[in-house]
């Protein structure tokens, strides 16, 4: 597949510049890496079908290269069933036909490397699909037997065991234990599965599991991957015993705030990585690995070092709703614990998981969003993509690695109109709720293509909205003031300006005073201003009266808001003291 998508001559807005292979080469790249998301179902499609591919990843790597990151990640390609969009791994070691062939991976980590794009693969150690064959020999092998004990099986109780072994419920809704028919027709054991039923949890107190999940490592790592990001860092080892989980009066279970479910953080995971981290460091290139690991940040420590892992990613930034004293947290708890633990922080404003930052900052900020954006909360979507802008200005002006997610570069919004019958996320299939799938539309790369240029033949797995042919990426490319161009800018100028290291002479400082609903924060003589008011700002009263040159704004000016900080918006500068 040809990238529909060239890029232009130079302009007055096309900043990008590209990392030559020496550079991506250097040791802890991933210390101030941006690292962009490929979800590769709804990335690009070669072959026609409908669903993103391994080939159309690669076809279009240039323009990820030209957009300025450093590296790539990529959702499971894996053989799965698809149940929980490639996170039920059927076969760790070998690429789902929808996505490729094997070769296929080769070839697109190959040439990644020749743009000078790093490539990270998702594990997924948590859990397998019920369609892999060890689980399926699991399912015809008898209680107690070897086969069994690769996965998380265990006698129910009542009187007969017709009730589930505790009271655990899946993150997915529901009971997190599923009830199996024995080969003689009996009913049977209880299966784990803390997310969806075709998800059965893997059992880490078996050392074949351990040894399992060191060869996908090692098989992955020979192919050329230089790093991996950890799906459900915090949940492979569970409590001894298994024991129920306090409930509320509502007979709910009971999580107080800050902290995870019973099933969740156990000191034992933290051997994991400590056995995984002398495997990447065994391999030239600096290999590393970054964790989701939705835990208490006081955890974080015990998961991240020189003998434990990379990276764990900052949700808190994430989830930090737009004003200065939430944003400003935001930042300053996530450093403390980076130097604490000698690793720099991560930023990330979106991902698959989430609903895309362009329509979540267009509700007021004490809105309480559910499972996904239902189809009656609707966004100011002008408001939100003009706050997103912002905060991706200031979330790229930070010391540390950034995560980007496929189509924010775009200003893409959630889709919340998708038919219920086409919706994917099993957490919509169990319980109802819109779920995951609005943020993983296919992207638009040519307005008026088939499929927005997704597929030459106009399929797409789900359906894309009329909104996404204006911010198709032909559309934007090379446009002043559009959001692809200012992620091009910024980019270039994070690299340039060494935003992503930090140092004494570079740490983040923030002012003592500024206007009420400003933030103004300093990295050296670069000042980033956020203004989080819905009325502009005079530069005059963010620049301690020093002279000062404006390097990037989050929206464009016109000549009567050049001096200016506008309403929901952000700018970099550079002070000459």
């Amino acid at each position: 597949m040809t990238s529909p998508i060239s890029t232009p001559a130079p302009s007055t807005t096309t900043h990008a510049h590209t990392r030559t292979a020496d550079e991506a080469a250097s040791q802890q790249w991933w210390r101030d890496a941006v690292v962009y998301q490929v979800y590769p179902r709804s990335f690009a499609d070669a072959d026609g079908d409908g669903m993103g591919d391994l080939p159309g990843v690669t076809a279009h790597l240039p323009y990820l290269r030209d957009l300025g990151v450093d590296a790539i990640w990529l959702s499971p390609f894996y053989t799965s069933p698809q149940h929980d969009g490639g996170y039920d791994v059927a076969d760790y070691t070998d690429v789902d036909p929808r996505f490729g062939s094997l070769a296929d991976a080769d070839e697109m980590i190959a040439r990644a490397h020749e743009l000078g794009l790093k490539v990270v693969v998702d594990i997924v150690p948590n859990h397998s699909s019920s369609d892999h064959v060890l689980f399926q020999q699991a399912l015809a092998a008898a209680p107690g037997s070897p086969e069994r004990d690769m996965y998380m099986f265990a006698e129910g109780r009542g009187e007969n065991g017709e009730l589930p072994p505790n009271n655990w419920t899946s993150i997915f809704h529901g009971p997190a234990w599923t009830r199996i028919t024995e080969a003689d027709g009996a009913p049977g054991q209880w299966y784990l599965h803390i997310f969806d039923t075709s998800q059965p949890d893997w059992n880490w107190k078996n050392p074949r599991v351990h040894e399992l999940m060191q060869d996908v490592l090692r098989f992955w790592l020979d192919r050329g991957a230089d790093g991996f990001r950890v799906d459900v860092a915090h949940g492979m080892v569970k409590p001894e015993g298994l024991p129920d989980a306090t409930v509320n009066a509502e007979g709910l279970i009971d999580i107080p705030e800050g902290e995870v479910p019973v099933y969740f953080d156990n000191d034992g995971v933290l051997d994991i990585y400590r056995e995984w981290r002398p495997i990447l460091d065994s391999y030239e290139g600096d290999r590393m690995m970054v964790l989701e690991a939705w835990i208490p940040e006081h955890r974080l420590p015990l998961y991240i070092g020189d003998e434990k892992a990379h990276q764990s990613f900052n949700f808190g930034f994430l989830q930090a709703r737009w004003g200065v004293e939430t944003m400003r947290a935001a930042i300053e708890k996530p450093l403390a614990l980076a130097d604490a633990v000698g690793s720099p922080t991560t930023w990330v404003l979106s991902n698959h998981d989430v609903i895309r930052h362009a329509s979540r900052y267009g509700f007021a900020p004490d809105h309480r969003f559910g499972e996904g954006l239902a189809r009656d909360e609707v966004p100011d979507a002008e408001l939100g993509l003009r706050r997103a802008r912002a905060a991706t200005l200031l979330m790229l002006s930070l010391p540390g690695s950034a995560y980007l997610y496929q189509g924010e570069e775009l200003g893409l919004p959630e889709v919340s109109d998708i038919p219920d019958e086409l919706r994917e996320d099993p957490a919509h299939l169990r319980a109802g709720v819109p779920g995951r799938d609005g943020c993983r539309v296919p992207l638009p790369w040519v307005q008026d293509a088939p499929a927005y240029g997704f597929s030459s033949t106009g399929e797409s797995w789900l359906p894309q909205p009329a909104e996404f042919g204006p911010l198709a990426v032909d559309q934007q490319l090379g446009v002043d003031g559009s959001v692809l161009e200012m992620y091009r800018s910024a980019l270039h100028l994070r690299r340039k300006l060494q935003l992503g290291v930090q140092s004494e002479a570079a740490g983040v400082v923030f002012a003592q005073t500024a206007p009420d609903g400003v933030l103004v924060l300093d990295r050296g003589d670069l000042r980033v201003v956020v203004n989080t008011t819905s009325a502009p700002v005079p530069l005059a009263e963010v620049t301690d009266d020093q002279g000062y040159e404006v390097l990037l704004r989050s929206v464009p000016t016109g000549p009567d808001g050049a001096e200016q900080v506008a309403a929901d918006s952000a700018l970099w500068m550079r002070l000459t003291r």
